[in-house]
C-alpha cells in the first residue's frame, strides 16, 4: 500500500472539491478559531437506509448497524418491507377477520433502540391478504398493489402505532418519522395512479393522527423529486395531514433500470443532487406548508445495486461534496444503504459487487464509509470557513477538527461504471493544500491525520488488485480488514504562537482527509 510521506509539520494530505478554482491557483484554508458560524449541521447522519425489514433480524446486520451507529452516528434507519409477509404482520382468518402479529417488528425495533437508532417508519409493501392485484417487485416479491380494502389498511395502520404507543411510549413514538409507501411515482413500486396513492396517503396519515396528533407523518417517498408539488397541492386542498416532504434523488445519467439493476450508467453531474434538493425546498416554501421538514430518505452516486462506484475509492469524496452542498437544504440525506446485507435483487454473488452498502458482506468497510465516520469526528461548532469542498469546527476544549478532500470526476467517455470502476485507477496528484490557523490559543497542540484515497482505506482496489475473487478467505477478509483499520498518522507535537499554526498538504484526486488538532 502507498503510505504518505509527512511534510512540513508532520503532515501530508489531501482536499479540494467540486470547486472551480483556476487552474494551478494554490489552495488555502484560512481559519480563525475565534470567528464562529454556529452550530454544525448534522442533517448527514440523520439517518441512513437499509434493504428490507427481514434483513434486520440477521445477526451480521445487527453487528454493522451496531458499527455504523458507533462510527458513524446515524441516529434513524429507514427501510422497505415491514408490511411485508415474511414480517407476518398481517394475515386474515378464515371468517375474513384481521389477525395482526407484531412480534418481528418487536424483535427488530427492540434491537434498534437498545442501540439509540430511532425507526424512520417506511409503511410498506402491501401484506398479501390485503392486495388488490398480483404485481410484486424485487427476489422477495415484495407486492406493490393498492389495498383491497382501505378500511382494512386504515385498521392496520391504527392497530400498528397504538402498538408502538403501547411498546414504547408516546414521548418515544414522537420522535419517529412516518412514511407513507416507497416511490409510488415509478410503477415498478406501485401499481395504482397517482390519485389512488393520494388516497392511500390521506388513509394513512389520518390513520396515524388518529393515535396522536402529535405523530409525524410525510410524503411521497418520490423517485427523482417527482410528485411534490402534487402532494403539496393535494394537502393543502383537502386539509390532509403533512409534517415532511421526503423524496429520492440518485444523480446519475444513463439508461432506465430493472428491479434487479441490469442496466448501465455513469456518474452524473456531481452537483444535480444538490440543485433538485434547492429546488425542492423552494416549492416547499413557496406551499401551504412552508416550515416542514425535508428529507431525501434515499440518495447515492448510483440507484444500481450492481454499479461497482460504490464500492470505489472515489465515492468517498463524491459523498462529501453532496452533502456539504446540501446541509441547510435537506433535514436529512439518508445514504441508500449502509450495509451490502441487501437482496432486493437476491443474495449477492460476490464480496465487492457494487452494492449500495457502506460496508460490504463480510462487513469491511468500504471508502464512502469513511466519510461519514470522519464527518461524526467534527466538533459541534462549525468555524467560518471559505473553502467549499471542507468542513472545520471546534470544541469546548478548544480542539480543531478540519474535514477536507478533492472531488474529481472520473472521465466521461464510452465506458459506463460497470467498465470502468471494475479497473484499478491510481489516483493523479492534484497540488497541494495549505491549512492555515490563527487566533488558537497559545501552546503545544498534538496531530492525527486519517485519509481515505487511493490506496487509503481502500478495500475495493486491494480486492482488485487480488484479481475480483468470487469469494474471500478468512486471510484474505482479515487483510482487507487490517488494510480498513484506520490508524493516524502521527506527527511531533506542534506549537501555536502569535502567527497561528501553518500545515502544508500533498493531496491526490479524490483524496479526503481530516486533521485532528488537540490541545495538550
Amino acid at each position: 500500500m502507498r503510505k504518505a510521506s509527512l511534510l512540513l509539520l508532520a503532515l501530508l494530505g489531501c482536499a479540494s472539491a467540486w470547486a472551480q478554482r483556476p487552474a494551478g491557483s494554490p489552495r488555502v484554508i484560512s481559519l480563525d478559531a475565534h470567528k464562529m458560524q454556529g452550530p454544525l449541521s448534522k442533517s448527514f447522519n440523520l439517518c441512513v437506509g437499509a434493504g428490507r425489514a427481514n434483513e434486520g433480524l440477521r445477526a451480521d446486520w445487527q453487528q454493522q448497524m451496531a458499527l455504523a451507529r458507533k462510527e458513524c452516528g446515524f441516529r434513524y434507519l429507514r427501510f422497505h418491507g415491514l408490511l411485508h409477509d415474511d414480517m407476518g404482520v398481517y394475515t386474515e382468518d378464515r371468517m375474513g377477520q384481521a389477525v395482526y402479529n407484531w412480534q418481528y417488528i418487536d424483535k427488530l425495533y427492540d434491537f434498534l433502540l437498545s442501540i439509540n437508532v430511532k425507526p424512520f417508519v417506511e409503511l410498506s409493501f402491501m401484506p398479501s391478504a390485503l392486495k388488490s392485484n398480483d404485481k410484486t417487485v424485487f427476489w422477495w416479491k415484495a407486492n406493490v398493489s393498492p389495498p383491497k380494502s382501505y378500511e382494512k389498511w386504515e385498521a392496520l395502520i391504527t392497530a400498528l402505532t397504538r402498538h408502538f404507543e403501547a411498546r414504547y411510549g408516546r414521548k418515544e413514538v414522537e420522535t419517529w418519522y412516518f412514511e407513507v409507501w416507497n416511490e409510488p411515482n415509478y410503477p415498478a413500486f406501485f401499481s395504482g395512479t397517482m390519485d389512488d396513492y393520494f388516497k392511500l396517503y390521506a388513509t394513512t396519515a389520518r390513520a396515524v393522527k388518529s393515535v396522536s396528533n402529535t405523530y409525524r407523518v410525510g410524503g411521497p417517498a418520490s423517485s427523482g423529486t417527482g410528485w411534490i408539488d402534487e402532494t403539496l397541492a393535494f394537502c393543502a386542498q383537502n386539509k390532509v395531514p403533512l409534517d415532511f416532504i421526503s423524496t429520492h434523488d440518485y444523480g446519475v445519467t444513463g439508461g432506465g433500470l430493472d428491479e434487479f439493476g441490469q442496466n448501465m450508467q455513469h456518474l452524473g453531474d456531481p452537483n444535480s443532487i444538490a440543485r433538485n434538493t434547492q429546488a425542492v425546498r423552494a416549492k416547499i416554501q413557496a406551499s401551504a406548508f412552508p416550515k416542514i421538514e425535508l428529507h431525501l430518505t434515499e440518495w447515492s452516486s448510483s440507484y444500481s445495486p450492481h454499479d461497482p462506484v460504490h464500492d470505489a475509492y472515489e465515492s468517498a469524496a463524491y459523498v462529501l461534496n453532496t452533502l456539504k452542498q446540501t446541509e441547510h437544504t435537506a433535514t436529512s440525506m439518508s445514504y441508500w444503504t449502509f450495509s451490502d446485507i441487501f437482496e432486493e435483487a437476491g443474495p449477492p454473488l460476490t464480496p465487492f459487487h457494487g452494492g449500495f452498502g457502506l460496508l460490504n458482506l463480510q462487513g469491511i468497510r468500504k471508502p464512502a464509509y469513511f466519510a461519514y465516520k470522519y464527518l461524526q469526528q467534527l466538533g459541534p461548532l462549525e468555524l467560518q470557513d471559505a473553502d467549499p469542498a471542507s468542513w472545520a469546527t471546534t470544541d469546548a476544549e478548544g480542539n480543531i477538527q478540519v474535514l477536507f478532500w478533492n472531488f474529481t470526476r472520473p472521465p466521461q467517455g464510452p465506458q459506463d461504471n460497470q467498465v470502468y470502476f471494475v479497473q484499478e485507477h491510481p489516483a493523479p496528484a492534484a497540488g497541494a493544500v495549505t491549512l492555515a490557523l490563527k487566533n488558537l490559543p497559545a501552546g503545544q497542540y498534538s496531530a492525527e491525520i486519517y485519509r481515505v484515497g487511493y490506496q487509503q482505506n481502500d478495500a475495493y482496489s486491494a480486492y482488485l488488485h487480488l484479481g475480483r475473487p468470487a469469494e474471500l478467505t478468512a486471510r484474505q477478509v482479515a487483510e482487507l480488514q487490517r488494510l480498513t483499520e484506520d490508524a493516524p498518522q502521527l506527527g511531533k507535537p506542534l506549537k501555536a504562537d502569535a502567527r497561528g499554526l501553518t500545515l502544508n498538504f500533498k493531496l491526490s484526486e479524490n483524496d479526503v482527509v481530516l486533521v485532528k488538532l488537540k490541545k495538550l
